[in-house]
């Protein structure tokens, strides 16, 4: 019995130095690398154009091996959600299609400061002085306007002007929408509060209002009204297909860096709340570097790269043909756009 037991210890220790061997040895007796950690799934919280993000996206996961869940929705509404949520937010990183979005997360103290090195990739009217958040992508104001029935000559000189007695009925406003309220941001930057409220009550009287901006544009192609306060890309877009939308229709852009010249810039954050912090600055890196940048101008959606490294699309206006007012992007005032504009009867 003594020599059984003494044979079955054996064999059982050599047993466990087989099986330590196998898991933690190689044939040298080097420990073997560990596996990688596997990547976090990011969510991103899209008020952008959901085709734009889906392709940027995609790149950035091919680049990256990062996956990134996209949840859309409007910007206002996206913006309050990660306001309301707080701490509790599954949202990695916030992007937007205009900048009052992006003030009222960032004044709720809800973004992680940008990355420097990120920051350094676009120039500095595209983020905020606060480094809360960047811009990524851009999109002009423009007067489009019939063809068939004006001509540039009669055109308003500066937005201001169609408050004026001579405008009634003549144009149109998406005034519901974030894009009609980021340029009302702009006129309040600008001009001052007063001045704004008093714009706005000209607004009521003389403006037809439209569901959103395509629905401005065909207004101004059928001949039912002569000009509408839209964003660039809306005219691009059609163009770029069949034009049927925009045939009667063409575009001015306000000169002189009056307030119809602004410049609406999309925003990109990494939310506070984020427990993949690296990650999501990450993604925000890729958005405004130069492989994110190409993505976006070489896409249908025809607004402006602000990336030095990157030509915006050849089919686009020169960003440097532009002449849009100095604004800091983060005195853009939301909430004090709606209350004006709820004030003056617009919403």
């Amino acid at each position: 019995m003594r020599g059984i037991s003494r044979t079955l210890l054996v064999a059982g220790t050599l047993a466990i130095a087989l099986t330590a061997g196998c898991a933690g040895t190689d044939t040298s007796g080097s420990a073997a690398p560990a596996a990688p950690a596997e990547k976090p799934t990011l969510t991103l919280y899209n008020a952008q154009h959901e085709d734009l993000m889906k392709v940027m996206i995609e790149a950035f996961t091919k680049e990256s091996g990062i996956k990134v869940e996209i949840r859309s929705g409007e910007d206002p509404d996206m913006a309050n959600q990660i306001v309301q949520e707080g701490s509790a937010s599954p949202a990695d990183v916030f992007v937007t299609e205009n900048s009052p979005a992006m003030t009222l997360v960032a004044g709720q103290g809800g973004f992680s400061k940008i990355d420097p090195a990120t920051l350094a990739q676009v120039g500095k009217q595209y983020a905020p002085t606060t480094g809360d958040w960047i811009g990524f992508a851009a999109r002009s104001t423009v007067l489009a306007y019939n063809s068939q029935q004006l001509t540039e000559a009669q055109l308003p000189a500066s937005i201001m002007d169609l408050a004026k007695p001579e405008w009634k009925d003549r144009f149109g406003i998406a005034a519901g929408g974030a894009d009609f309220q980021a340029i009302v941001s702009a006129v309040l930057a600008v001009k001052g509060e007063a001045a704004t409220a008093e714009w706005l009550k000209g607004l009521k009287t003389n403006a037809k209002i439209y569901q959103g901006n395509g629905a401005a544009m065909r207004a101004v192609n059928a001949g039912e009204i002569q000009s509408a306060v839209i964003y660039h890309y809306y005219w691009y877009q059609d163009r770029a297909e069949a034009g049927t939308n925009s045939k009667n229709v063409e575009l001015h852009f306000f000169t002189g860096k009056d307030a119809g010249g602004f410049l609406g810039v999309s925003g990109a954050g990494v939310v506070k709340a984020s427990k993949h912090q690296a990650e999501a600055q990450a993604l925000v890196k890729f958005l405004t570097g130069k492989n994110g940048q190409q993505v976006l101008a070489g896409s249908d959606a025809l607004e402006y790269s602000i990336s030095a490294d990157v030509p915006t699309n050849p089919k686009l206006k020169p960003l440097s043909e532009l002449s849009p007012p100095d604004v800091e992007l983060s005195s853009l005032n939301g909430p004090k756009v709606v209350e004006l504009m709820q004030q003056a009867g617009l919403l």
